[in-house]
């Protein structure tokens, strides 16, 4: 009963996030189609570049890179530092130092994000300076080790497996014995687990891994550059989302593209989620200006990334069907059929391409094997086994397995009831498909940061309600510091995690609120307004 109220409660609250009310200068102005508009006062739009802001971000993520070389997902065996006269900085106190600072770096991220965000809601600024913010950002972590996580040593090792012959659906990175400069880096937990990602993924590693072979640094940035694909794909799909689905360019780059969960951790990490995302709002895109066939490809494309897109797909049936003539299951029918047959061809020629089979189905199960609280589910069923604990030793897995069984039943349920609900296609058939996306990620198994971008990326595009986003600020600061910068899970480091609810709680309160310490004795607001916005963003072009 507690998981299924608490699951309930997230999804109303999703569902009131895209809520549209009737534009007003207060913290319930919904950030939509009907806000964008011309400063009256001046005659012209809003066309400001924040060069502060963004120095200020720039020089947080200059602090990460330089600092990760000894605080983030650094090589075992370190070909440029070794044992030179910098190599102390991967060691004890030089270590702890790094670490100091590069949450320093984090912290001047979060705090040019935030200013961004202010300048976003008072109209100071366009979809085109957001865009450069964000890529000013993300630009120096282009040549970062891996921060916040170790995953793309797992992906380099999944790319190489195959190329010696070996089945990544079958044997994990481990088997890389004579290439320890790829296997050793990898993280323990997944050293001898398949790979749970489909052809186009390994497709990708393979080929990222053929031009750099075992050089760990080369295939770290060219891998983050390949998985940057999707990052493209996403900045050049969310106008036309934002077109269709009524929310505001500006906030849309802004919550989508410039938040810390995508510059430090999908494009920081990097993790293959950017590259889902990206060819997810791509489709959907598509069949939203009638480009079915290139829409329905595309999702697909999505899916051969990450099992995690293929709930979307039954959704985007809805939208084909809507631009189709004739009575409702006509339409359907017409419109499943023709999306299977697109699907199954896609995915057959992708998984020929990769040269693997479909043993990527079983090797599903891997992410299973985390055990965390970020999961409902698997969170009420540790706290189920902790009160049990108090009067009876027993076993942690009966109690998981059965909140994590009732999970999945409640997520079908969702599934179910929101694609029904979706059936008369449109707009609100892709804000549902969001709803389930972020559903999935919570009602998993096994939760990840990074897995609230599957949904929340579409969701950007539609209208939001400014009281609203100081939540997303706070949950993405949060989620962002639920792992170390060496990519080891913090979750049960209850005092760190204490401080980092204040952390997250600070940093929300500062989108709307000038002194949100309260250090000068009053509460001053942040301006926040829904305009001006510039009539014909060059972005959107």
């Amino acid at each position: 009963m507690a998981l299924t109220a608490r699951s309930e409660t997230v999804c109303n609250l999703l569902d009131a996030m895209a809520t549209t009310t009737d534009p007003a200068p207060n913290l319930d102005t919904t950030l939509g189609a009907d806000s964008e508009k011309t400063d009256d006062s001046v005659g012209k739009p809003a066309t400001g570049m924040p060069v502060r802001t963004i120095a200020l971000g720039t020089l947080g993520t200059l602090l990460i890179l330089l600092t990760a070389v000894g605080a983030a997902g650094i090589l075992v065996r370190d070909p440029i530092l070794g044992d030179g006269p910098l190599s102390w900085i991967r060691y004890g106190h030089g270590q702890m130092l790094a670490t100091a600072i590069l949450y320093i770096g984090f912290a001047l991220v979060v705090w040019a994000w935030v200013r961004l965000g202010r300048h976003v809601l008072a109209g100071r600024v366009d979809a085109r300076a957001v865009l450069i913010a964000a890529l000013c950002w993300m630009a120096p972590l282009l040549l970062s080790p891996p921060v916040f996580t170790r995953d793309v040593f797992s992906y380099l090792g999944q790319g190489m497996l195959p190329l010696q012959g070996l089945d990544p659906y079958v044997v994990g990175p481990a088997q890389l014995k004579d290439m320890p400069d790829i296997s050793q880096n990898v993280h323990a937990f997944w050293q001898t687990t398949p790979a749970p990602y489909g052809p186009l993924f390994i497709l990708l590693a393979k080929g990222v891994v053929s031009v750099t072979g075992d050089d760990a640094i080369l295939g770290v940035i060219l891998m983050r550059l390949a998985l940057a694909v999707g990052l493209g794909l996403l900045i050049w799909a969310l106008p036309g989302l934002v077109k269709h689905l009524g929310g505001k360019l500006p906030v849309a780059l802004w919550l989508a593209v410039a938040s810390p969960m995508t510059v430090v951790h999908l494009f920081g990490g990097p993790h293959n989620d950017i590259l889902m995302v990206g060819l997810l709002a791509a489709g959907t895109l598509c069949m939203l200006n009638r480009k079915h066939v290139i829409g329905i490809i595309l999702a697909t494309l999505a899916m051969a990334v990450k099992a995690s897109a293929a709930p979307a797909l039954p959704f985007l049936v809805w939208i084909w069907a809507k631009h189709l003539k004739g009575t409702f299951w006509r339409r359907f029918v017409r419109a499943a059929s023709l999306s299977i047959g697109i699907f199954a061809a896609t995915f057959t020629l992708v998984t020929l391409a990769a040269g693997v089979n479909l043993g990527w189905f079983p090797a599903l199960r891997a992410p299973a094997m985390i055990v965390n609280w970020m999961s409902p589910p698997t969170a009420v069923g540790e706290f189920l086994h902790w009160l049990t604990s108090l009067l009876f030793n027993v076993s942690k897995e009966p109690f998981i397995l059965v909140t994590r069984a009732i999970g999945a039943v409640l997520l079908v349920y969702i599934f179910v009831r929101q694609w029904w609900a979706a059936r008369e296609g449109g707009p609100d058939a892709i804000r549902r498909m969001a709803i389930v996306l972020l559903c999935i990620a919570l009602l998993s198994p096994a939760t990840l940061p990074w897995y609230l971008t599957w949904g929340f990326v579409i969701a950007a595009a539609l209208p939001w309600q400014v009281k609203r986003l100081p939540f997303v600020v706070g949950l993405s600061v949060f989620l962002v510091l639920t792992y170390s910068p060496a990519g080891e899970d913090q979750l049960y480091n209850y005092p760190f995690m204490a401080a980092a609810i204040v952390v997250s709680i600070l940093a929300a309160k500062a989108l709307t609120m000038i002194d949100p310490l309260n250090a000068f004795g009053h509460k001053r607001p942040a301006l926040i307004d829904v305009g001006p916005a510039p009539k014909k963003d060059p972005i959107a072009d």
